[in-house]
This record gives C-alpha cells, sequence and structure tokens, in this order.
C-alpha cells in the first residue's frame, strides 16, 4: 500500500469516526468528480470553475452519469449571484431569519471554492479583534519581544496567506468595533501588523463569506461603511410545503445515518405533518388558507423542523418500535413551539384545539400532544 493509498485510508476512518464531517470530507466523492469534469475557467486559487461551484450547491448529472446531490433546494439565481460575488473582490453576506441554510451554504460555498471550509470565526458578544486578526503566543513574546514567531494568525489572517475563502458566522453578534476591523482587510485586501511594522497581503483567491440573522439585526448592526463592502444575498424560508419536506428529509437521512439510528421514517407523512404544523404557525394561517392563528415567538424554521424528526428519530430507535411516529414527535413539536412559557403555552393549546383536533388523519397527533398535558400547565 503506497503512501497515498495510507493517507486516503486514515482521512476515511476519520470521516467515519467524528459526529458531523467536514463538507469537502463528506462529500469528497462529489467535489472529486466535478473537478474532472470541470473544464471551464477557474478564477485564481478555486478548486473549481464557478460553474461547478454552483452544481455543487444545486445538484445536477454529469457526462459520465454521476449524480450530484443537491446541498441547497431554492432559488438557483441566488446561488449563483453568491458565487459570482465571490468570484470578484467583493465579500459575500448571507441574511436571513434563523434556520434558512445560511450557515450551511456558507460551508459548501467555502469547500468547493478553497477545499476547506475550516477557517472560521464565530461571532459571539465576546469576539475580540485578535480573533479576526491575529494574536500573540505571549511567551514566545516575553522571551523574545514582537516577532513572526510570536504571532499567532486568526483564520482570516490563514485565509489571506493562503488565498481562501475565510467564514464569519453570525457577524452581527460581533460588537461594532470588532467588526470594522474588517474594513482595511475587504477595501485594501491587506492586514497591518503595526508591531511588526509590515502588513499581509491577500493572496489572490481570498475572500470572506459572512452570515446574518434578520432577527440579530438591532443586536449590532453594520456600518454603512462595513455594508457596502458586502453583497448581500438573502436566503428566504423554503417557498413551498413540497420543498420544506424534501430538505427535512435529506437531513434527517443524512443525521440518522451519521448517528447510526436504527429508525426507519416509513413514509413521508409524519415529516409533512411536523412541516405543516410549523408553516401554518409560522404564516399564521392555515393551509387551506381558511383559519388565521396566532403566531408564537419561535421562530419554526426549517431547522426546527429537521431538529424535531431526528429527535422522533432517536425516540423510536430508542424507546419505539423503530418507525416514527405521533408519539415521537409530539414532544419536539411541544419543545419547538413553546419558547415563551406564557405566550406561546397559550398560542399552542389554541392551536392544538382549533386546527388539530378537527383534522382528518390527526387524531393521533392531537392524541399524543395532549397526553404531555397542556402547555400552559407546563409554564
Amino acid at each position: 500500500m503506497t503512501d497515498t493509498d495510507l493517507d486516503a485510508a486514515r482521512s476515511a476512518e476519520t470521516v467515519d469516526d467524528v459526529v458531523r464531517a467536514h463538507a469537502e470530507q463528506a462529500f469528497a466523492d462529489e467535489l472529486a468528480a466535478l473537478a474532472a469534469a470541470d473544464d471551464r475557467p477557474r478564477p485564481p486559487q478555486w478548486k473549481l470553475s464557478p460553474w461547478a461551484v454552483s452544481t455543487y450547491l444545486l445538484g445536477g448529472t454529469l457526462a459520465d452519469g454521476t449524480e450530484i446531490s443537491p446541498k441547497y433546494i431554492g432559488s438557483r439565481r441566488l446561488i449563483e449571484i453568491a458565487v459570482a460575488s465571490l468570484a470578484t473582490d467583493r465579500a459575500l453576506l448571507l441574511l436571513g431569519v434563523p434556520g434558512t441554510a445560511k450557515s450551511w451554504v456558507s460551508e459548501h460555498l467555502a469547500a468547493a471554492v478553497s477545499g476547506d471550509s475550516t477557517l472560521v470565526v464565530q461571532g459571539t458578544a465576546g469576539t475580540g479583534e485578535e480573533t479576526i486578526r491575529y494574536g500573540w503566543n505571549y511567551a514566545s513574546l516575553l522571551a523574545h519581544g514582537p516577532s513572526r514567531d510570536a504571532l499567532v494568525p486568526g483564520p482570516v489572517m490563514r485565509a489571506m496567506d493562503t488565498g481562501a475563502i475565510a467564514r464569519i458566522e453570525e457577524l452581527t453578534r460581533i460588537p461594532a468595533d470588532v467588526q470594522d476591523s474588517l474594513i482595511t482587510i475587504l477595501s485594501e485586501k491587506t492586514l497591518p501588523v503595526p508591531e511588526l511594522d509590515s502588513e499581509v497581503q491577500a493572496r489572490r483567491g481570498f475572500n470572506v463569506i459572512a452570515t446574518a440573522n434578520n432577527r440579530d439585526k438591532g443586536v449590532n448592526d453594520l456600518s454603512s461603511a462595513l455594508r457596502r463592502r458586502f453583497t448581500t444575498v438573502v436566503l428566504p424560508l423554503p417557498d413551498s410545503l413540497d420543498d420544506e419536506v424534501d430538505i427535512v428529509t435529506r437531513r434527517v437521512s443524512s443525521l440518522g445515518a451519521s448517528l447510526d439510528l436504527p429508525a426507519e421514517l416509513e413514509s413521508l407523512s409524519e415529516i409533512r405533518r411536523v412541516v405543516t404544523v410549523m408553516r401554518e404557525l409560522r404564516g399564521g394561517v392555515t393551509a387551506d388558507g381558511r383559519t388565521t392563528i396566532k403566531s408564537p415567538s419561535s421562530t419554526l424554521s426549517t431547522a426546527e423542523a429537521i431538529s424535531v424528526v431526528t429527535s422522533g428519530l432517536s425516540l423510536a430507535a430508542h424507546f419505539g418500535d423503530g418507525v416514527v411516529g405521533a408519539d415521537d414527535v409530539a414532544a419536539g413539536l411541544l419543545g419547538a413551539v413553546v419558547k415563551d412559557p406564557v405566550g406561546d403555552a397559550v398560542v399552542w393549546d389554541e392551536y392544538l384545539e382549533t386546527v388539530v383536533r378537527g383534522r382528518d388523519g390527526w387524531d393521533d397527533l392531537y392524541r399524543a400532544c395532549r397526553d404531555l398535558g397542556p402547555a400552559s400547565e407546563k409554564a
């Protein structure tokens, strides 16, 4: 066995052994097939052409018959705009409500463009400027003074050095003064290091993908100077029930396989019911448009539906008959909807009585939810 074969075997073992593999690991075969079939021009340092990147995200069939699974189900044009922006010198901002696959799209874009989705800054209220720029090895700094060896580059600096994509998650959660440290990086494509009287210049291929949450708009809103340096793409919630059911089915199947859950989604009926509940409460109207209902404070996004069904899969596997049913998803629905133990509890109880109770074929879901007791009592 050659060294290359050994490395491939170790890589396969690592992927099989982790809870969640990086996109470039989990979909290595698809990326390799696209690279082999891709004969279109590639921007500097890109692993694939823009056409191949969008095909990787949206799915398709290659000339040799290889099937590329869709990573994003939605508007093709939005993905094309995002990819085209990354091929220029403008950074990309993915904006949307929670659960619209912003981080998912960001990860897969970075994997397809750079072959590395791990150069990530996770934005929080405590994110400091050194997380985006660089820090110091203080033992080396005290012993030898400022030097390049004592400098600890952050993910953005490493991306600049290698001509890769850096990802910044939840940009609006980062304090405003720290956000603005990106302005020079995005406009001048340089990162000054005044302690060493030097700078890091970005190699061709460098860019930034940031994500931000519509619901957090007022936390640390972006300055106009910073916002101008991004191409903003708003990722919407799925247009139709069928699209959302398809997304949830694909993600739950993938998660169930990675977690080795010995349970089955015997049909799409349970997923369809969970998604229908989420969409009706989110939109404030029943699917037939006849009944107006109150909406809870929770987001009830596609990500919440995935979580509810995955939890049901686990319950069915470990405490049920292995087939996901109403009893398995009821508790997850209650937990997803009732975030505010007072207002949301009233909304959920009213929804069960006015919508679920009288709906054909939903008697088992109504009983399973009611067996948990009134949500208002749990408040």
